[in-house]
């Protein structure tokens, strides 16, 4: 046979990746693998600085989709935001092509966001989120991308997922028709809500703190712009909300701590960016659309992300989860 069959996922050999990106680069880095997940991710360090490169899956990002998270970086960066930004090659290329058994995936090297990941975050961190988060807002409300992102809305955060993952069901129909009637329930809602003044523009929507790094003097660097798309701005509150909520469940904090936590946060917010009661109120419901938009993401890429926790058990503690939210927060 001289045909290769097709093949869904592969890894480049990381031995090989070294010798490629200290020639590109114009390093002598040792590189080794991170972390095999939503891209392939490898850190490149020496004695004194540390990179991060990474490798996107195409059947994930497209390279115009690619395109727009370097040139939203190099915006956010270019006008004072805290992000781990992309770095050119000698020749000031940003991305590169690896011809791989599935076909081209492209790979780029971003800035090591110093530090680590906090938790438990302290009064002046949480102000501290809120504030570079509400920069980061200012900036990428007003600018016009050169390539287009997926826009977060009811038909992609809701009623696409729906549809998506019923296959998924076929032996679980009572959690599916909950997730339907829900899903409804959450629709009528939305349509209660005077939108207009709301803020928008590209959305990080997954500012979980596990994608930002406090370095030892409390500097924040925000890091993973690989889901953002466009919608409304309180999608990043939200999803940073769904941090306290799995904090609390996994009974980290009591929800009082939580309640105090967020509005500390919500304060530091407000010291550079507007943020309404009535788009407050919307956490709930943006929330519930979070939950079925990454039900979707697990469902469709199961095969070549390897998320090998993707089984009946998942899914009855997943609706589990998402019922929980659903009745602690929603009112219908």
């Amino acid at each position: 046979m001289n045909a290769i069959f097709p093949t869904q996922y592969s890894a480049v050999s990381t031995k090989a990746l070294n010798a490629f990106l200290n020639e590109k680069y114009g390093f002598n880095m040792f590189c080794r693998l991170l972390i095999r997940n939503v891209s392939d991710t490898y850190l490149l360090e020496d004695d004194t600085k540390k990179y991060i490169f990474k490798i996107y899956r195409n059947t994930h990002r497209s390279l115009d989709e690619i395109k727009a998270e370097v040139e939203l970086l190099y915006h956010l960066k270019n006008n004072g935001a805290k992000v781990a930004y992309p770095i050119p090659d000698q020749k000031g290329k940003d991305i590169q092509a690896f011809n791989v058994a599935e076909g081209i995936r492209y790979g780029v090297l971003f800035y090591f966001a110093p530090g680590k990941p906090v938790f438990d975050l302290s009064t002046e961190q949480l102000l501290t989120v809120g504030r570079e988060m509400a920069v980061n807002h200012n900036i990428s409300s007003k600018v016009a991308l050169s390539y287009e992102r997926e826009t977060l809305d009811i038909n992609s955060t809701l009623l696409t997922p729906l549809e998506v993952i019923k296959p998924a069901f076929k032996d679980l129909p009572e959690e599916y028709e909950y997730l339907r009637e829900t899903s409804l329930k959450v629709i009528d809602k939305l349509n209660q809500f005077d939108t207009k003044d709301f803020g928008y523009g590209y959305c990080h929507y997954d500012y979980l703190p596990k994608n930002f790094h406090f370095d030892e003097h409390d500097n924040i660097t925000f890091f993973d712009f690989d889901f953002f798309a466009k919608g409304f701005l309180v999608n990043d509150v939200m999803t940073f909300f769904v941090h306290f909520f799995l904090h609390v469940h996994y009974k980290a904090i009591t929800q009082e701590q939580a309640d105090a936590d967020f509005k500390t946060f919500i304060k530091g917010y407000r010291e550079n960016r507007a943020l309404s009661e009535e788009e407050i109120a919307m956490i709930p419901y943006l929330g519930y659309m979070f939950w079925m938009y990454f039900f979707q993401y697990h469902f469709e890429h199961f095969e070549d992300w390897s998320n090998f926790f993707f089984t009946h058990k998942f899914i009855k503690e997943r609706v589990g989860l998402i019922k929980k939210w659903v009745d602690t927060f929603c009112k219908f």
